[in-house]
């Protein structure tokens, strides 16, 4: 095997393994955006965010709602 070949296969691993362990963590929750709404939903249930929220500190909002500005 030459080395230009060994070079190109290291790279394309790399390049591979860096993909691979981005896909879940970015790509997937962004075109899965009903199913994170659904999860959260159930899991926010019964929590009142003004109780858990530290003082001073902005409640959360929904990130996937569009905002009026």
């Amino acid at each position: 095997m030459s080395r230009n070949t060994r070079i190109v296969l290291v790279f394309g691993g790399f390049v591979t393994a860096v993909a691979a362990a981005f896909y879940p963590i970015f790509f997937h929750p962004l075109t899965h955006k009903d199913q994170y709404k659904k999860v959260q939903k159930m899991n926010r249930a019964g929590i009142n965010q003004a109780d858990v929220q530290p003082v001073g500190v902005k409640t959360w909002s929904d990130p996937f709602k569009p905002t009026d500005k």
